[in-house]
């Protein structure tokens, strides 16, 4: 009778799903979510991102280093608030909290864009706006998942959930291009308020599921008894979701006092700052080869339906066989080597094609493979770090590194250096990257077997689940 019963469990729909993508059973519905989640959520964040693209350039491409500068500001003023958030509550409200502020925000733009008052002025706080609202939503999802799933599970199952959100990088510029004509501008933004109103239900499902008998305590979490790398927790429900205590610049002070961390923050500004380059390049290639502000909108829009269909067959099929041969250092080294040989080319021919073909790739390399493994890295640290730490890398440093490059980029070109000197000037960059990764890959792979001391009881756990 055990041999009979032994080659059901894979006609189920949760035993086929989960042999197709490299995930247990008892994962499959928590992954399912997972991928709904990041879909609505970057689905939501896509329908604006085209017109935030088109309101840059209207607002002057020699200005662009303000709007960077002023996106960096805000994050400054948000990081406090938003550690004093993740100290006053605990994670089933934090989130809720969170995208609920940005809900009623969207709301507040939906309404002054009925009126053609201070519509230039508008128009450069919305740039911002998406741009603060982009890293914040993202950097909250991620650190959310590193504390649901185990690092074993993150290694095979990030890639998919990631994939769910380049559905909804798909879905989501298509609906702009097939609704602005319909509904107009202003209409999208209540689409995409429905699309946070969808995280909100995947986000109480998840919680949910981990609050269950057989999903918490010994049974590990979001998993089955005996599954490979499923978690096992000690604390209680009340310790999970409890508020991670402390200032609301302990994320900052923690990153100062670790040299992974540090790490962690140099490779992610040399990835923005390479990326705002690209961006800037970008900017005057298009506003060179294009006057009519629709054909632009038109271009940005099919950029990202190309990076995004390119990205989900990346992320459903290559991503965690590509992490399990090549090691996670070497994956993280992927996209900087090849950023280096686009900047080449881009240097050699400063064309619309070229930047079109190095734009897709290097997004869709981030999307697929830098993207996942870089959040990978946080799965072997404490909870303070993964929302924390994290939040202040993801939104802080990142936006700074925009800031900073900007300026950068606007003083080389006021040196009298072209596109294509300035191309040169990031192939180094862009080598210097690759090696980061590498070291960075190491570094984790240390950790995930001696992982540091927890620093208080209620992170002791977290550092027995790491040890898997």
């Amino acid at each position: 009778m055990e041999h009979k019963s032994q080659p059901k469990q894979p006609r189920t729909l949760a035993g086929r799903i989960g042999r197709a993508v490299g995930a247990e059973p008892g994962e499959v519905p928590a992954l399912l979510v997972a991928c709904a989640y990041f879909f609505s959520l970057l689905c939501a964040y896509y329908i604006l991102r085209p017109l935030r693209d088109e309101m840059g350039i209207q607002g002057g491409v020699e200005q662009l280093q303000w709007a960077f500068t002023g996106t960096f500001v805000v994050m400054l003023l948000a990081v406090p608030l938003f550690g004093w958030a993740v100290a006053r509550y605990p994670r089933r409200r934090l989130l809720p909290v969170v995208y609920g502020f940005f809900i009623a925000n969207l709301l507040i733009f939906y309404a002054l864009f009925q009126g053609d008052w201070a519509r230039p002025w508008v128009a450069r706080a919305f740039f911002i706006w998406v741009s603060v609202f982009n890293l914040f939503i993202v950097s909250v999802f991620w650190s959310f998942m590193a504390d649901v799933f185990s690092n074993a599970q993150a290694r095979r199952l990030f890639g998919v959930i990631a994939a769910g959100g380049s559905a909804g990088a798909v879905v989501g510029p298509a609906l702009t291009a097939v609704l602005s004509t319909r509904i107009g501008t202003a209409e999208l933004l209540l689409v995409s308020v429905a699309f946070l109103l969808a995280c909100l239900l995947c986000v109480r499902a998840l919680l949910r599921w981990r609050q269950r008998p057989e999903t918490s305590g010994a049974a590990g979490v979001l998993g089955v008894p005996g599954a490979a790398g499923v978690r096992t927790v000690t604390q209680g429900a009340d310790d999970a979701d409890a508020a991670i205590r402390g200032g609301v610049l302990e994320g900052a002070a923690r990153v100062l006092r670790s040299p992974y961390l540090l790490v962690i923050c140099l490779f992610v500004l040399l990835y923005t700052s390479l990326s705002t380059f690209l961006y800037f390049e970008q900017a005057h290639i298009v506003r060179a080869a294009f006057d009519d502000p629709a054909r632009r909108t038109a271009l940005f829009a099919g950029i990202d339906l190309a990076v995004n269909a390119l990205t989900l067959l990346a992320q459903l099929f290559v991503t965690a066989r590509l992490i399990a041969r090549l090691g996670l250092g070497a994956t993280l080294a992927l996209v900087p080597l090849g950023l280096a040989l686009g900047f080449a080319a881009l240097a050699l021919q400063p064309i619309v094609g070229v930047l079109i073909a190095l734009q897709v790739l290097r997004r869709a390399g981030n999307y697929a493979f830098t993207r996942p493994g870089r959040e990978i890295l946080f799965t072997v640290l404490p909870r303070t770090d993964k929302y924390k730490s994290k939040n202040f890398i993801d939104t802080v440093v990142y936006r700074g590194g925009d800031a900073l490059s900007a300026w950068a980029f606007a003083g080389l070109a006021g040196l009298g250096l072209g596109l294509s000197a300035i191309a040169w000037l990031a192939v180094p960059l862009a080598l210097l990257w690759a090696g980061l990764g590498v070291w960075l890959g190491r570094r984790q792979e240390l950790l995930r077997h001696n992982p540091p001391a927890p620093a208080s009881p209620i992170l002791a756990s977290d550092a027995a689940a790491r040890r898997e």
